[in-house]
């Protein structure tokens, strides 16, 4: 139990805590640091994500996520407002008040 509780808190959003997500992400040219800031987004599925971005020489769509292990409608649902397949990376967290 202990186990299975520990790994829940591992793979809990980066933005869990006193902090907010605001800005985007541009999934083709963000580094891990950068991708784990992304709600249900831990180190494992940001080197997925990278994984996935070198295989297929970038992402077209922000659709195409989908097709990354790990990342389903919903979890597609919580990052579609903070990522891009163009532009730069502005996202940053900031403490709530």
């Amino acid at each position: 139990m202990l186990a299975v509780l520990t790994l829940a808190l591992a793979a809990a959003p980066a933005l869990a805590g006193d902090a907010s997500l605001s800005g985007i992400v541009n999934v083709n040219t963000a580094t891990v640091d950068q991708l784990v800031l992304l709600p249900g987004i831990g180190e494992a599925r940001a080197d997925a994500l990278i994984r996935a971005l070198k295989q297929r020489g970038g992402f077209k769509t922000v659709d195409e996520l989908l097709e990354v292990k790990g990342i389903g409608a919903a979890g597609l649902a919580k990052l579609r407002p903070y990522v891009a397949v163009k532009g730069k990376t502005t996202a940053q967290l900031a403490k709530r008040d």
